[in-house]
């Protein structure tokens, strides 16, 4: 083979395309890798930058308070042996004491301990922090990061909203956190919080934002946001942080079947926090928003009964004597759809916003009323100290039963029982059978007051009002059961 020959046979095989297949092969892959770790990055936030400029606000609150009898607590929930038992040795010391020699209870001989989280929310030594923590507590320490300790003073405390505002003294050069607003919060929004759950400070843990307006049994005024970030005993109090580092809510409670975190954690928006602080702080007490009326949701038969289109909006089922709302004009059935140009989706939606309301402001109602919008002006007055004690009727006979096509007989109300139930009129449920009562939920000793949006006052009116009602088609019944009317749906 000639010289030439060689050259152009190594020329051919330089050319090959492997060599160059593969730095495409290995410019792909980085370009996925690259590409993956983006994507990663844009939806896995990082928080290390936010930790480190916000953990210095955030306080570990230690509380003390004399022996009580019985189990102890701890944050409102209960804090058995064997959970102490999976605590580290010098948690379980500092949580049940120093061991009796003689073999008492340690919760009969020691002071009751608990721990909490709060953060600082002024130059001047204001901590915001949960009720539950500090209740009954005789001595509070708040401490910082940084390994400084103070002695707090309570300065006022609001168990409705679960809050309490604590003043440290004599602190230099205190770091803040910034407060944010909740009402911004979108569903899906990450989130975190820190906190010293079990005693392990300065935890950090992360979630999203589950739901918002959440209303709890225990906490009518508290429209609380849900989230799954990890909250424990030991988080209550602690700040619920935004990705701008703004402070969006206060952790306070978890739901939980196990006593520790099952995935649904509430806390207290910021918004209702704030005004519930500075009225804390230049008050000493909260003055909240009062309509004076029993409320009750909107179901979908209850819509159709009321002709409405979907359930929405909160049904009225008590205007209270000497109310706000008896002044203002609103009655017993009404739907309230708006308040002050709000809308009103469940009947949770209600007590929120009467309550951030300032006592003595007029407030715009829009209710349906016999299939009717109607605008009504409410002074709102100042939510009692103390609920209203409803007694319950006293249940006898006055003859005079009456069977009807419902599956129900009815007696008359005598004017004692009326008295004592708080009504004006109605008929006694004396028996029910099975029939379209029974199946709306009607029991015996309940007192009908209202029937298809007509009242009944007497056996007579009740018979007149039953003759008239429509066939297959779902109608209201108001009645009165152990003091607290209510709202049924009926299809007769």
């Amino acid at each position: 083979m000639s010289r030439k020959n060689t050259q152009a046979a190594r020329l051919s095989q330089a050319l090959q395309p492997w060599p160059v297949l593969g730095m495409l092969l290995v410019l792909s892959v980085l370009v996925s890798v690259f590409w993956s770790q983006g994507l990663a990055a844009r939806g896995l936030p990082d928080f290390t930058g936010l930790v480190e400029e916000n953990s210095s606000a955030v306080v570990n609150i230690s509380t003390t308070s004399e022996p009580q009898s019985g189990g102890s607590r701890f944050h409102g929930m209960p804090f058995d042996e064997r959970q102490l038992e999976q605590l580290p040795p010098f948690l379980q010391e500092f949580f049940r004491g120093p061991r009796s020699p003689f073999g008492d209870s340690p919760h009969s001989l020691q002071p009751r301990r608990s721990m909490g989280s709060g953060f600082i929310v002024s130059k001047e030594g204001y901590v915001l922090t949960n009720n539950h923590v500090v209740e009954g507590a005789d001595e509070v320490i708040v401490r910082l990061n940084d390994h400084r300790e103070f002695k707090a003073t309570i300065v006022g405390t609001d168990p409705r909203s679960d809050m309490a505002v604590l003043k440290i003294d004599n602190g230099d050069d205190l770091p803040v956190v910034s407060i944010g607003r909740s009402r911004d919060l979108k569903v899906g929004e990450w989130v975190f919080a820190i906190g010293s759950p079990f005693g392990f400070d300065y935890t950090v843990t992360a979630g999203i934002v589950s739901a918002l307006g959440r209303s709890l049994p225990s906490e009518n005024y508290v429209p609380f946001i849900q989230t799954d970030v990890a909250i424990n005993p030991g988080n209550s109090g602690g700040p619920l942080f935004n990705l701008d580092g703004e402070v969006i809510g206060i952790n306070s409670q978890i739901y939980t079947r196990s006593g520790g975190f099952m995935g649904v954690s509430f806390a207290i928006p910021i918004d209702d926090a704030m005004s519930v602080f500075r009225q804390i702080r230049d008050d000493g007490t909260v003055a909240r928003g009062w309509l004076g009326v029993l409320i009750q949701e909107v179901s979908r038969d209850l819509a159709e009964s009321f002709g409405l289109k979907r359930p929405r909006g909160a049904l009225i089922a008590e205007v209270m004597d000497g109310s706000p709302a008896q002044s203002g004009g609103l009655q017993s059935g009404d739907i309230v759809l708006e308040f002050n140009g709000e809308n009103i989706q469940r009947s949770s939606d209600l007590p929120p916003m009467v309550g951030r309301t300032a006592v003595g402001e007029s407030a715009r109602l829009t209710v349906l009323r016999e299939g009717r919008e109607i605008d009504l002006d409410v002074e709102i007055g100042r939510l009692p100290e103390d609920g209203d004690a409803e007694q319950s009727p006293e249940v006898g006979s006055s003859g005079g039963s009456s069977a009807s096509p419902l599956g129900l007989a009815v007696e008359q109300l005598s004017p004692e029982m009326a008295r004592a139930a708080g009504v004006e009129g109605g008929v006694l449920v004396s028996g029910v059978g099975r029939g379209p009562a029974y199946e709306a939920g009607i029991r015996p000793r309940d007192i009908i007051t209202e029937i298809n949006r007509k009242q009944v006052r007497s056996v007579d009116e009740f018979r007149k009002v039953v003759a008239g009602l429509p066939d297959n088609r779902a109608v209201s019944v108001r009645i009165v059961r152990q003091g607290r009317a209510i709202y049924l749906v009926m299809k007769p």
